[in-house]
Order: C-alpha cells, then sequence, then structure tokens
C-alpha cells in the first residue's frame, strides 16, 4: 500500500487525537483542521488521498465543506456524523461523499474504509494516466516474442466468456497491469474492484468479500456492501490469491461454482455477475500439494492460466521501458527527462532485475528526480546495477549511500533558502509538493 495522507476536518481535538495515536502507522500521514474554512485551505495545499469530515462544524455546514470540495477535486470524502444524525449522513452520500461512519465508531472498520477509499483514489488515478496513454492491451509495454505473445493472450482470453482467470508470475512483473488490461478489453464502462488478499486479517476479509448486515460482529454499525456486489457486471481482480485464508478460500470456491453468496449475517442470497481474475507469485500447486492451498478452488481458478514473463526473460523490452516511465515520471515531477545513453541501458540488460518491471520503474524514478535533462550514464547508477559491482565504491562509501546523501543535501537546501515553505522549495528544486513530501518522508528529512 502506497503511503495516504489524511485529512480530518472536525472541532474537536481530542477525536484528532484519537485518531492521530490509533492511525499512527508509517503509511499514513494524518493531517487536522478544526473548522470548515481552514479545512477548505488545507485541503487545496495538502491534496489529500482520504478527507474525514466532520458533518457539525462551528463556521459553516459539513455539507457545505463537502459542496466546496467536490467541485475542487473528486478526492474520496468520508462524512463523520454524531449518533442519530444518520439521515443528514445519508444525505451527505447523495450529494458526493464516499460514505460515512457514525460516532463513537470502530478504530479498525475506519482504517479498514480509509485503506479501501485510499486504494480506490489510486486506482483511479492510475487508470486514467494509463487510459491518456495507451489503450487495452497497447499499454504493456514492449515489442519481444514475450510482450507480444502476452498480448496476444489477452486479446484471446479478453474476447472469451471465461469467467475465472488466474495470472501468475514474479513480483512486480506487472499481474495487476495484465488484469486490468483483461478487464478493459471485455467492458468499456464496468467496475474493476481489486483486494489484496495478504492486506486484510482474516477478521475482515471475510466482510470486505461479500459484504456484512448491521450488527453481525463487534464494529458492524452499519450495512456493508461486499466487494463482489460492488464489482457486479465488471470484474473482482483478487491479488495475492496465495495468501487467501483456507476458511475464506472454501466459501470463495462456493461462489465461483454457482455465482451465489450471502452477506454475514444475511440470510438472503444474492447473485453477481462477475469475472473473477486470480494473481499469485507463488507456485499454487506446491502450495496444494503442501495442503497451504486447496486443491478444488485451484483447479476452479486455473480454467485459464496466464503467465507473467520475468523482466530478465524480455530484456529487449527493458529500453521501451525505460523511455515510457521516463517519459511519465518527468510529467509527473515537472522536469525534463535524462537522455538514456547506449551504455546505460546496454547496463541494464545485463541485471538480473529480481524486482522485476516494478524495480526497473523505481530506478527510473530515481534518475529522474536526480538527473533530470541529463544524459544518463552507467556512474548514475546504484552500485547494484553496475559491472563488478562488489568492488566499485566511491571514497570507501556505498554508490547508493551517496546519491542518497546527495539527494539529502539538495532537498536540505532548498528548503533552508524558501525558510521551510515546502511549495517554494519543491519549485526550485522542479519537482511537485507531493514528490518533495514523498523524499522528505522516505529520506527522515526532519525540518
Amino acid at each position: 500500500m502506497n503511503n495516504l495522507t489524511i485529512l480530518v476536518i472536525d472541532d474537536e481535538p481530542n477525536l484528532v487525537r484519537s485518531l492521530q495515536f490509533s492511525l499512527n502507522d508509517q503509511t499514513i500521514d494524518l493531517q487536522a483542521a478544526y473548522s470548515g474554512t481552514e479545512g477548505i485551505q488545507r485541503f487545496n495545499t495538502l491534496t489529500p488521498d482520504v478527507v474525514l469530515l466532520d458533518l457539525g462544524l462551528p463556521d459553516m455546514s459539513g455539507l457545505d465543506v463537502l459542496t466546496q470540495l467536490k467541485s475542487i477535486s473528486d478526492t474520496p470524502v468520508i462524512m463523520i456524523s454524531a449518533h442519530g444524525d444518520t439521515r443528514t449522513a445519508v444525505k451527505a452520500v447523495r450529494e458526493g461523499a464516499l460514505d460515512y461512519i457514525t460516532k463513537p465508531f470502530d478504530i479498525d472498520e475506519l482504517e479498514l474504509l480509509i485503506r479501501r477509499c485510499g486504494e480506490q483514489q489510486r486506482l483511479s488515478k492510475e487508470l486514467h494516466f494509463l487510459r491518456s496513454q495507451q489503450i487495452h492491451t497497447q499499454r504493456i509495454v514492449g515489442n519481444s516474442h514475450q510482450t507480444e505473445t502476452l498480448r496476444h493472450m489477452i486479446e484471446q482470453v479478453g474476447d472469451s466468456t471465461a469467467k475465472t482467470i488466474l495470472i501468475s508470475g514474479p513480483s512486480g512483473t506487472g499481474k495487476a497491469l495484465i488484469a486490468r488490461s483483461l478487464h478493459d478489453v471485455r467492458f468499456s464502462n464496468a467496475p474493476f474492484i481489486e483486494i489484496n488478499c495478504a492486506a486484510l486479517p482474516e477478521q475482515l476479509i471475510e466482510a470486505e468479500l461479500f459484504g456484512a448486515e448491521r450488527g453481525a460482529y463487534t464494529g458492524a454499525v452499519q450495512k456493508r456492501d461486499g466487494l463482489i456486489s460492488l464489482a457486479d457486471n465488471g470484474t473482482l481482480f483478487l491479488d495475492e490469491i496465495g495468501e487467501m485464508p483456507m476458511a475464506i478460500q472454501a466459501k470463495l470456491l462456493t461462489f465461483l461454482e454457482n455465482r451465489v453468496y450471502r452477506s454475514i449475517g444475511g440470510g438472503k442470497e444474492h447473485k453477481a455477475n462477475v469475472v473473477v481474475i486470480a494473481a499469485t507469485n507463488k507456485n499454487l500447486k506446491t502450495a496444494v500439494d503442501a495442503g497451504d492451498f486447496r486443491a478444488d478452488l485451484y483447479y476452479r481458478l486455473n480454467v485459464v492460466p496466464i503467465v507473467a514473463p520475468s523482466l530478465s526473460d524480455r530484456v529487449e523490452d527493458i529500453s521501451l521501458l525505460i523511455r515510457f516511465f521516463g517519459e511519465a515520471f518527468a510529467k509527473q515531477e515537472g522536469c525534463k527527462p535524462p537522455i538514456w545513453s547506449e551504455e546505460i541501458i546496454a547496463q541494464l540488460q545485463t541485471y538480473s532485475w529480481p524486482g522485476n518491471i516494478r524495480e526497473l520503474k523505481n530506478l527510473v524514478e530515481r534518475i529522474i528526480i536526480l538527473y533530470p535533462g541529463q544524459t544518463a550514464l552507467p556512474k548514475h547508477l546504484p552500485n547494484e546495477y553496475r559491472k563488478n559491482a562488489i568492488s566499485t565504491t566511491v571514497d570507501n562509501l556505498d554508490y547508493s549511500s551517496v546519491v542518497e546523501h546527495k539527494e539529502r543535501e539538495l532537498i536540505l537546501s532548498a528548503l533552508r533558502k524558501n525558510g521551510g515553505r515546502k511549495g517554494l522549495a519543491a519549485e526550485q528544486l522542479g519537482i511537485s509538493r507531493h514528490a518533495l513530501k514523498r523524499r522528505i518522508q522516505r529520506l527522515n528529512i526532519d525540518f
């Protein structure tokens, strides 16, 4: 999960402190505003991923704040309502809020809701960007034999009536992108709902998938629609399916066999017309033999198998991938992309790429930030990507440490020159404020 910036707009300092304590997580940055006016101002400067908005504010109605926020951005807004004010909260949902939660609320349920909102927002942004760049399987960048074979397979399976598809391959090979490509080939306007089976505890994943009735379990203060329901007539993508608990595997198998399910605490059966795409970096057959995965579920999922090739098996694509990611990150950072020398491309084609495309993407982002508009040479690579990496040092320091030190110094210098104002510092560095914030967090800069 990427880092989430949460803006809480609530006039109760105790509630804010409680949230900051309870959501104390390196992946969540919680900021606060104590009035509607301050909340709108902070929203414009923070560009948060999710907003928690109280209905009762001292200077204006939470509904008025919601209207102004939705006119600025489609950022998910979760309303906080007092007990007995459910009718107003429902009205807020009708006017654009994504969901609401009633005081006093269960912190685990709130965190799950926040992460779901943040993940949906991230996926929405990524999908919008990818659609603006390329359509359908053209988003699978490369011209190697392995890539062309993968594209052809996606087109064939996407045009079929297959209801269950299993994508396997090492971490970082783009299994989620393959799943979205399969979805886009089949559907022009339908939901694509994703869940990471490894990211949720067992007691929550069932409610997340199948939904839950009010009072079905401790903390279930309201009815919750499951992801299967949200994916009706579209695609449900189950990432890291190999991490799904055995008890939930049995319930998923039942759904796959007849496309019928019950929510937790509900007695009524519901039908859902859903294409289920599962992905795993594990060998599920080995997991079946070890007793860690149900054999019947494996065979039910493995109706149409697709293998995502490792980057080391498609090194001919590295040059195109570097330029694709380079242009995308340069646009994101507001700078010129580097000029990729033949030497650096040749060097990267000899690397083993244990992290696959994800690793390459992260490396390109790093070079964009440190050397925008320059000619990228092998000397600009971190130590592990260079020949004779074990013996290569710079003044007895690991090259990656030198680069990190230089990055830290550049950021600190910009902050000092601009009196700690991050917006001006980001402008001086030629990157976005959000990008600067990410660097500050990653480097643990306290300014």
